[in-house]
């Protein structure tokens, strides 16, 4: 599945040549907070997702690097996804950060659909090592959450 050249035409590294997918999969499993999707109808893994602490930012969280397999595009999958993540990061802080390549426009309407906005660096004191085309969005935890 993570071969196929559609799932990263929008993406600045083409994660579909294997070097490039074991770079990614390599820094995903350092990073602590890699996930697995997996389809509960089949039991297959049909994604990947992790949460990652930025540094700096003691309140925060990124969740990224995220993919699903094209026969789960367009549907409840990728809201789900965010929507479970987002709801277990605020339960430890009070913001979640996407970081997006700007060319990224599925990645970047499904951030807005779960009301993320784009900030600047310097709206949240990051000085981070991100490339001169990744845009932020961040996702504020509701007033009205509460922990169950």
């Amino acid at each position: 599945m993570a071969r196929d050249p559609k799932i990263w035409e929008q993406h600045p590294c083409k994660r579909y040549l294997r070097p490039e997918f074991e770079k990614y999969f390599a820094e995903s499993m350092d990073s602590e907070g890699a996930l697995a999707i997996v389809d509960p109808a089949t039991g297959r893994i049909i994604g990947s997702s992790r949460f990652k602490l930025p540094g700096g930012l003691p309140d925060a969280v990124e969740i990224g690097w995220s993919f699903l397999g094209r026969k789960y595009w367009g549907g409840k999958y990728n809201r789900e996804v965010k929507n479970l993540m987002t709801d277990h990061a605020f339960k430890f802080v009070s913001q979640v950060l996407f970081f997006i390549d700007k060319d990224n426009i599925r990645s970047r309407k499904a951030v807005e659909k779960i009301n993320g906005r784009q900030v600047r660096a310097a709206d949240l004191d990051l000085i981070p090592t991100i490339g001169a085309n990744t845009l932020i969005y961040v996702l504020e935890r509701p007033q009205e959450y509460t922990h169950t």
